[in-house]
């Protein structure tokens, strides 16, 4: 036990179990973002290469689709590690 009156007392090994770790995201989470950031990017490729052979504008949709891919996995990632700050 700690005898000065200012400083708090550290936690029992018990009460560090009861305590939900939030510092760091587990395994999981990082396999989600990865595996969300690569399906949101592949799906907005897909639907620019399907623009440029519908309408002949290639290479003009698949860039867009990368563009827009990208930004929406960002901002997925973002709202996803938002949860651990």
């Amino acid at each position: 036990m700690n005898d000065s009156p200012g400083e708090p007392e550290p936690p029992t090994p018990s009460e560090q179990e009861n305590e939900p770790v939030k510092d760091l995201p587990g395994v999981f989470a990082l396999l989600t973002m990865g595996t969300t950031v690569a399906m949101i990017i592949a799906v907005f490729v897909v639907l620019g290469i399907w623009a440029d052979r519908a309408w002949g504008t290639a290479p003009w949709g698949l860039l867009i689709g990368i563009t827009l891919g990208t930004v929406a996995a960002v901002v997925s990632v973002v709202k996803q590690v938002r949860r651990f700050l």
